[in-house]
């Protein structure tokens, strides 16, 4: 990981030309990797001052956040000819300047990367000598964390797909769940889709996938509307204590996509259900993302 301050010029620039309310600049930031929570500033200066926050934050990549903040704008503008199509070019060109300025340069995909460096030269994972593609992480749950966080920019390219191509939508947890099992697939041999756990209390539930080499069990919710939101904490609830009577379930992921920001305690939700869980029936070690 590397921390690279970002110029106050470059966080002004690229707050002025981002547009959108509060809560899906809050979402797009959080999920671009910038520390929370976000500040309490007017709408004016809240998110320049967040980007220069994680641009002296040692614990952030701070021009992978500076990337993936911006990946949308400048890789889908209007269409050509359009009445916003100007705007949008004008606003991007400022944001090329005051990049090269600064000793940056703005790649497709989302990567910004020190001028002279190009991103061949950057390797998500280190590589083995002679090997041609990047090494599997070295731990399952590096794994895991590396997949969930990085749900919402991996729907990116389906939902904005090239020219003539057919648009993928993910509006239902089906959809979420077969993205999720997508991009397993090539890291984990053995997964076990819908696979029923043991009975309790009269009636058995189906885990999304069960990764049985691992002794873990990946559980998502999709958070429908506001009456469901106050629901997922039961329901994850029930869930857990079906779980750990599964011999094969040791570690239990619960991923709950909250596209639309309606959970009302988040962090709640995840001090109350983290950590190790044990009954007479069973233990297993819970661990609770919100995306």
């Amino acid at each position: 990981m590397t921390n690279i301050r970002l110029p106050r010029a470059v966080c002004a620039v690229v707050a002025q030309v981002l547009r959108g309310s509060h809560t899906p600049l809050d979402s797009l930031f959080l999920t671009a990797g910038a520390p929370g929570p976000p500040p309490s500033l007017s709408h004016a200066n809240k998110w320049k001052d967040w980007l220069f926050r994680a641009g002296n934050d040692p614990n952030v990549d701070s021009l992978s956040v500076l990337g993936n903040v911006l990946e949308e704008f400048m890789d889908i503008g209007p269409m050509e000819g359009s009445e916003d199509f100007a705007g949008w070019e004008t606003n991007r060109d400022r944001v090329v300047q005051v990049l090269e300025e600064n000793g940056f340069r703005y790649y497709r995909g989302g990567r910004v990367l020190p001028t002279g460096q190009t991103p061949e030269e950057v390797q998500p994972f280190p590589v083995i000598s002679g090997h041609p593609g990047p090494t599997k992480p070295a731990e399952i749950d590096e794994l895991l964390e590396i997949l969930l966080k990085g749900l919402r920019r991996a729907m990116h390219p389906l939902t904005h797909r090239r020219k003539g191509a057919q648009a993928l939508s993910f509006s239902t947890e089906y959809d979420v769940q077969d993205l999720l099992h997508a991009l397993l697939r090539p890291w984990v041999a053995d997964i076990r889709p819908e696979e029923f756990t043991p009975s309790y209390a009269g009636s058995s539930t189906r885990m999304d996938f069960l990764l049985p080499k691992h002794k873990v069990v990946l559980e998502l919710k999709f958070v429908r509307d506001r009456t469901h939101a106050k629901k997922i904490g039961d329901e994850l609830i029930v869930d857990i204590d079906h779980y750990q009577r599964h011999p094969d379930c040791n570690h239990l992921w619960c991923a709950v996509f909250d596209q639309d920001h309606l959970l009302p305690n988040a962090e709640g939700l995840k001090t109350d259900l983290e950590g190790q869980r044990s009954t007479k029936d069973g233990s297993v070690h819970v661990r609770v993302l919100v995306l």
